[in-house]
């Protein structure tokens, strides 16, 4: 009760001293990218329930013959890339978080594609909402392996506390500003999780 009434009282101020941020951004984007602004997708949230995670979209859709997605590597613009170094592309997820659908801080959604693919031990990360951050974020962020995150993850689960949550709020402040983990090593973003290997 205690971490929802501050994720709502955090969310609801962020979003209101944000709101220039937030829609200078979504300007430049309409400007450099064109429609749509939001990057909108089904995510696991708590128990693994899908809702709908919002952010502002860093990838031009770019297609390749046969109709399928490029790589993002080749999707992801310059702009993009800034948006996902300063982690700006995640501000509208205050949004989920006032509806209740996210936390500030948990593990992170996910593709719904990976739930199947998790080990019991892995899927206990959806005992809590996911975050907008989290702890495996500062401690290593998409630089880690699927398996050390995962581990990250599920002891946030164990362990998670308001005042560890509030730790991992200004560490993440710290990790935005010096721009640490934004990528796993030879990817744009992050590999894909193809499953546990225990």
């Amino acid at each position: 009760m205690i971490k929802r009434a501050f994720d709502i009282v955090a969310s609801g101020c962020a979003l209101l001293l944000l709101a220039p941020v937030i829609g200078y951004v979504a300007w430049q984007i309409s400007r450099k990218m064109g429609s749509p602004v939001l990057f909108r997708q089904v995510r696991p949230g708590l128990n693994g329930q899908p809702f709908e995670m919002i952010k502002f979209r860093t990838m031009k859709d770019a297609l390749d013959a046969a109709g399928n997605p490029l790589p993002d590597a080749e999707r992801l613009t310059p702009f993009g890339q800034f948006l996902r170094s300063s982690s700006l592309d995640e501000l509208p997820e205050l949004w989920n978080v006032l509806k209740g659908d996210m936390s500030l801080v948990g593990p992170r959604p996910l593709l719904m594609e990976y739930l199947p693919l998790y080990s019991a031990e892995q899927a206990r990360r959806h005992e809590v909402r996911p975050g907008v951050t989290g702890w495996a974020q500062v401690n290593g962020r998409n630089a880690l392996s699927w398996e050390e995150k995962f581990k990250l993850d599920v002891w946030y689960v164990d362990n998670r506390s308001l005042w560890l949550d509030i730790r991992v709020l200004f560490l993440t402040v710290k990790k935005v500003l010096v721009r640490d983990g934004i990528s796993a090593e030879g990817e744009a973003t992050m590999s894909k999780f193809t499953g546990s290997d225990s």
